[in-house]
């Protein structure tokens, strides 16, 4: 274990704040519109699916939480109860590389049956951007990208980090966009708990 004085949680804390805020504010200038016709997508989707992969897959299922409490109807990809994609729904997809097989299949599924596809990604020449109606290009490490260069973080937190920010930030703006209080959402939440 390193000494206290070489290692510091607050200092870390610090390092990642620094890096969501400079990330955050690069996501909404480059992708202003993009995150506009996201929320669109969404909020016009008949259902909504989800999919990523490790963590990513963890990031973006508060985003799916976050939509059902919104009235939205969601589900993960691949969970038992989830039906199958159609003409009229929108798949949510999450990849840092932009080029996870589950993820690049679903993709191409989503557009052979007529659903539309909102990826988040850090690769914007990814074959999941290519695929997607939609594409939110981060500025992040992907998680082979372990020179520092990007991120000083371990491997893809910053780009994990950002999906979950994003799908707040989208969630936010529907919740807004409907009109609905905080009231009228908490009846969703989960009350076998």
């Amino acid at each position: 274990m390193l000494p206290v004085e070489e290692f510091s949680v607050a200092t870390a804390l610090d390092a990642i704040y620094s890096e969501l805020a400079t990330t955050g504010a690069a996501i909404s200038a480059a992708n202003r519109d993009t995150l506009d016709e996201a929320a669109e997508a969404l909020q016009g989707a008949r259902r909504v699916f989800t999919l990523g992969a490790g963590r990513s897959g963890i990031a973006l299922n508060l985003t799916a939480m976050r939509l059902m409490h919104l009235g939205l109807a969601v589900h993960a990809v691949g969970e038992a109860t989830a039906p199958a994609i159609e003409a009229g729904d929108t798949l949510l997809v999450a990849s840092g590389s932009g080029t996870t097989e589950s993820i690049v299949r679903a993709a191409g599924k989503a557009r052979e049956v007529g659903a539309s596809t909102v990826a988040i990604t850090a690769d914007a020449s990814s074959v999941i951007a290519d695929l997607s109606d939609v594409a939110i290009i981060v500025p992040a490490a992907r998680k082979l990208d372990r020179n520092s260069t990007a991120s000083v973080q371990y491997a893809g937190s910053l780009f994990e980090q950002s999906v979950a920010i994003i799908g707040d930030a989208l969630f936010h703006a529907l919740w807004k966009a409907s009109g609905q209080t905080a009231d009228e959402l908490w009846p969703r939440h989960s009350n076998l708990e």
